[in-house]
C-alpha cells in the first residue's frame, strides 16, 4: 500500500511538473514575441521600452500590504544598455522590507539568464541633510547589448512613509500609522515609453475605498469575491479571456485574479508616450495621469488622527528649559504679533535643518520640544514641532499641520504631504500659518513661496483640506530707482537705490548671507562691470543682510565714462536702471523663464507673486532731444500686467515701468497675458534711445 502511495504522489509530482514546464515553455514564447515585437523603429527616440510595468497590492485589514512588482525592460540602444546595468528598489527598514525574488536577462539571441542572489546587494542609501537609516537594494545586471530585456519580479510589504515605533513583532512593525486603513497614490505617466502599466489591489470586503482618477487616461474594473460571482468573462482587451487563465500570462489585464473574501480593483494604461513637459511648469503630479485611492473617508478624519498621535506622544510638552527660554525671549515684549515673530525666528534660526534617526518617533510622529530643544537640530517637523512647544508655553494655542510643497493636494485622502508647519490661534480667534523651516533670514512669518498651496490642520476635532490664499504682489515689491547725468562726452553719472521686501527681499539677502562675507563687496563692482569695464563705484551701501527688522536695501553713486555712444551731433545709450543690470537669478528669477514657448498645455509657476517697479530720471546735455526710442508697452491682463515708457520734458529723459506678476502659480491660458508683459519689460533692456542735437 505504501509503495503504491508513493508511486501515486511520484506520477502527481511528475504531472505537476510537465504542466509547470508547459506553462513556463508557453510564457516563455510569449515573452519572446512581446519583446521581438518592440523595435528600435517604433521608438525612434527612445533608449528603452517598458513592456509591462505590473504590481499587485494585497491588503490587510489592519492595513498592511503585501505588493509583488513586475516589470520588463527592452533595452533599444547603448545608452539605454549602459543606464539599466542596476536595477535599484529604495526602502526604509522601519516601514518596509523588500525582497528581490527574481531577475531574468532574455538576451537578443533568445536565452535567457536567471541572476544568482549574490548580484543583489543591500547598503545604506546615499543622504543628505535627513539620515533616516534608509537602505536600497540594487541588482548587478551586468553587460547588456541592445535587443536584450530586464526582467523583475520584488517584494515589498508595508508602506513608503517612516513608521512611529519599531515593534518586535514581524508584520506589525510595517502596519501603516492610521492603523486599518490603505491609502496609495500612482503615477500612470513615464519618462520612457511603457506598452503597459497595470496596478491591482485586493481589499478586504469590510474596508471601503474611494478613489479618483486625475487627468484621465486610464482604463479600470472592479470584481467580487469568487463565491459572490459565477463563471464569466470580461471584456477588458480584444483577447478577453475567462477566470481559468493562468495566473502568469505576462498581460496582467488579462488575467481575472481574486482573493476569497477580497474586492480586486484594478486600473491600466497601455501605450503610454513619454511624458513631455515644459520648462517653468507646475508638479508632473498636478496634470500628468495619476490615481489617488484611499479607505479613510475623508480629510477631517486624517486630521483628528493627525491631532491624536502627536497628543498621546506628549510631542508638545512644556519642559522648564523650554519655559525658561521663552521667558527669556519675551521678556518685556506684549505686542501678540511680535511675540510670534521672536519665537517663530528663534525656532527658524536656531535649529539647524539636519535629520538623524532617533529611535521612537520617526515618520508621522513630531519629535518632542524637549528633543529638539536639547540637540538644536530636526527637519521640518522638528522645527514645527520645536515652535509649537515654545508658542505653548507662551500660552497660545497651536498646532501643528501637514502641507504639500510643490505640488497641488486632491480631494482623496491619501498622503499627499511632504512639509510640516505650524499654526497659531490669535487673539481674534482666526488661524495663523508659521513655517520656521522656510523663513530664517526672511521678514515673513510664513513663505508666501508656498501660497496657493493644500495643508491641512492637525487641531482638535478635525479640519478640512485647505490652500493658503494668494499673496499679493504689493508684498513683494522690487523697487529700482535712480537719477542720472549724461554728459556731452558720454560719461554717465548717478547714483540708484534698490529695495525690497516680503520674498523679494529673501532672495537678495540670502544671495549675501549664503556665501562669504567678501562676496558681497565684490558683487557691485561685478555688476557695474557687467555693463562697462569703465564703470566706477563712488559710493555704496548694502544693509546688513542678517538684519530683518527693516527692508533689504542697495545704494551706489558712480560713474561710467564713454558710456553713451556719441558720434556727430547724435547720441545712443539705453539708460541704466531699464538695462536690468541685475539680472542676477535671486534678483530677477522671472528673467529665467523661457519665453520662446508662444503657446502652454500646462500650467506653470514663479517663485513668488511680485511687483517691479523702476524709475529713473536722466539729465540730458544742454539742446539734446529723443528722436527714437521704445514704444510705450502696456499689458492689463488679470494676473499680470506691464506698464513703461519714455518720456521728455525739457531736459530731462524719464523712463518708468511697472510690472505686475500677481500670483505663483498660472493657469495655461494665463501664459499669453504674462508671457507679452515679461517680454515687452525685456525688449526695454535690449532697445535704446537715440538723441540728437
Amino acid at each position: 500500500m505504501d509503495t503504491m502511495k508513493s508511486s501515486l504522489k511520484y506520477f502527481l509530482l511528475c504531472c505537476c511538473l510537465l504542466a509547470l514546464a508547459g506553462q513556463y515553455a508557453a510564457a516563455q514564447d510569449d515573452y519572446a514575441t512581446l519583446i521581438s515585437d518592440a523595435t528600435s523603429d517604433d521608438y525612434p527616440d527612445a533608449d528603452i521600452v517598458v513592456l509591462f510595468d505590473s504590481m499587485e497590492v494585497d491588503v490587510q485589514k489592519s492595513g498592511l500590504s503585501y505588493v509583488t512588482m513586475h516589470k520588463l525592460t527592452k533595452i533599444l540602444t547603448p545608452k539605454g544598455a549602459l543606464e539599466n546595468r542596476t536595477v535599484i528598489y529604495g526602502y526604509d527598514p522601519l516601514s518596509a522590507a523588500v525582497d528581490v525574488r527574481l531577475v531574468r536577462i532574455h538576451r537578443k539571441d533568445g536565452t535567457v539568464e536567471t541572476l544568482p542572489e549574490s548580484r543583489v546587494y543591500d547598503y545604506p542609501a546615499p543622504a543628505r541633510a535627513i539620515y533616516w537609516g534608509a537602505r536600497e537594494k540594487a541588482i548587478e545586471i551586468g553587460r547588456l547589448d541592445p535587443g536584450d530585456a530586464v526582467e523583475t519580479v520584488a517584494f515589498r510589504k508595508g508602506f513608503t512613509y517612516a513608521l512611529l515605533a519599531e515593534s518586535e513583532i514581524d508584520d506589525e512593525m510595517f502596519i501603516p500609522p492610521m492603523k486599518g486603513h490603505f491609502y496609495d497614490i500612482v503615477e500612470f505617466w513615464s519618462p520612457v515609453p511603457v506598452k503597459e502599466k497595470v496596478y491591482r489591489v485586493f481589499l478586504p470586503e469590510s474596508m471601503k475605498l474611494q478613489y479618483e482618477v486625475y487627468s484621465g487616461g486610464l482604463l479600470s474594473y472592479v470584481h467580487y469575491p469568487p463565491e459572490k460571482t459565477n463563471r464569466y468573462t470580461v471584456d477588458v482587451n480584444p483577447q478577453a479571456k475567462t477566470m481559468d487563465t493562468p495566473e502568469d500570462d505576462i498581460h496582467p489585464t488579462s488575467t481575472i485574479v481574486t482573493k476569497p473574501g477580497k474586492i480586486t480593483y484594478c486600473w491600466y494604461k497601455r501605450d503610454i508616450e513619454p511624458f513631455k513637459g515644459e520648462k517653468n511648469m507646475v508638479s508632473h503630479s498636478n496634470v500628468a495621469p495619476k490615481l489617488l485611492l484611499s479607505t479613510s473617508p475623508d480629510w477631517y478624519a486624517k486630521a483628528v488622527w493627525f491631532h491624536g498621535v502627536n497628543e498621546d506622544y506628549q510631542s508638545f510638552a512644556v519642559t522648564p528649559e523650554v519655559k525658561a527660554k521663552v521667558d527669556e525671549l519675551l521678556k518685556g515684549v506684549t505686542d501678540e504679533m511680535e511675540k510670534i515673530s521672536i519665537l517663530t525666528h528663534w525656532a527658524a534660526e536656531n535649529i539647524r535643518y539636519s535629520g538623524i534617526s532617533m529611535g521612537e518617533g520617526e515618520g508621522y510622529t513630531l519629535h518632542t520640544g524637549e528633543m529638539t530643544f536639547a540637540d538644536r537640530c530636526g527637519v521640518c517637523k522638528d522645527k514645527a514641532s520645536m515652535l509649537i512647544t515654545m508658542l505653548r508655553a507662551a500660552g497660545f494655542e497651536s498646532y501643528p499641520a501637514m502641507t504639500m510643497a510643490g505640488s497641488r493636494i486632491d480631494r482623496i485622502p491619501a498622503d499627499q504631504f511632504n512639509h510640516s508647519v505650524t499654526v497659531v490661534r490669535r487673539s481674534n480667534g482666526n488661524w495663523m500659518l508659521l513655517d520656521p523651516t522656510w523663513v530664517p533670514g526672511v521678514r515673513e512669518l510664513w513663505s508666501s513661496a508656498e501660497q496657493q498651496q493644500g495643508y491641512l490642520m492637525g487641531v482638535p476635532g478635525g479640519s478640512d483640506l485647505m490652500y493658503t490664499p494668494v499673496s499679493p504682489s504689493e508684498n513683494h515689491y522690487w523697487k529700482l530707482t535712480g537719477e542720472s547725468t549724461l554728459a556731452a562726452d558720454g560719461m554717465l553719472t548717478g547714483e540708484f537705490t534698490l529695495e525690497a521686501e516680503g520674498q523679494s527681499d529673501a532672495t537678495i539677502r540670502r544671495l549675501f548671507n549664503r556665501s562669504y562675507r567678501s562676496a558681497m563687496e565684490e558683487y557691485l563692482p561685478e555688476v557695474l562691470y557687467r555693463i562697462s569695464p569703465k564703470a566706477e563705484i563712488l559710493d555704496h551701501e548694502i544693509w546688513e543682510p542678517y538684519d530683518i527688522s527693516k527692508p533689504m536695501r542697495i545704494w551706489v553713486r558712480y560713474r561710467i565714462p564713454a558710456y553713451a555712444a556719441v558720434g556727430g551731433d547724435r547720441a545712443q545709450f539705453t539708460p541704466l536702471l531699464a538695462r536690468n543690470l541685475f539680472s542676477h537669478s535671486y534678483m530677477t528669477p522671472e528673467f529665467g523663464t523661457d519665453t520662446s514657448l508662444t503657446e502652454r498645455s500646462y500650467g506653470f509657476r514663479m517663485r513668488c507673486s511680485k511687483l517691479v517697479e523702476i524709475n529713473e530720471k536722466v539729465v540730458l546735455p544742454p539742446g539734446m532731444k529723443v528722436i527714437a526710442a521704445p514704444e510705450t508697452r502696456q499689458v492689463d491682463g488679470e494676473w499680470s500686467t506691464l506698464d513703461a515708457s519714455y518720456s521728455q520734458t525739457g531736459n530731462m529723459l524719464t523712463f518708468k515701468l511697472v510690472h505686475d506678476m500677481k500670483k505663483r502659480v498660472y493657469e495655461a491660458e494665463d501664459w499669453q497675458d504674462f508671457r507679452a508683459a515679461l517680454v515687452g519689460r525685456m525688449q526695454f533692456t535690449e532697445s535704446p534711445v537715440t538723441l540728437q542735437r
